[in-house]
């Protein structure tokens, strides 16, 4: 299993007339959470992309909302693979406010596409490298 952790302020736009973080930008934050953990191996989205031509369209994305994000409230976007990755890859995400109650937890799965050919492909191997240590058996 590999998890990390990254942190986010409400900003005011992302509101709705409540002062709640809006529902709609909930999907931003699980996307700021898998590219921080991207980020944390050592791989950004931009050199997947450019290097080595694969992109990470998704393919679902599941949340259930638990209590509101609000207006300023600093958030922890908990991200988290549960397992190793062979065609597609899933993040699970739990976000939690200032006072450590849940806020919104899913998942989100994404696929492999080769950007020359537009078909899906496996996991790529030099990610597969770096998360390897992490789901060997202890």
């Amino acid at each position: 299993m590999y998890q990390t952790s990254t942190t986010h302020r409400v900003r005011y736009g992302e509101t709705d007339q409540m002062a709640y973080l809006y529902y709609g930008n909930y999907a931003l934050l699980y996307e700021i959470g898998r590219v921080e953990m991207l980020r944390e191996l050592g791989l950004t989205y931009a050199n997947m992309e450019a290097e080595h031509g694969i992109m990470l369209p998704v393919m679902s994305l599941n949340q259930r909302f638990v209590r509101p994000g609000r207006y300023d409230e600093l958030l922890t976007i908990n991200t988290t693979l549960r397992k190793l990755p062979v065609d597609t890859i899933t993040f699970h995400v739990e976000i939690h406010n200032e006072k450590g109650k849940l806020v919104n937890g899913g998942s989100v799965k994404l696929c492999f596409v080769d950007m020359s050919t537009g078909r899906a492909v496996p996991a790529p191997e030099y990610l597969l490298e770096k998360l390897r240590p992490y789901f060997e058996e202890a």
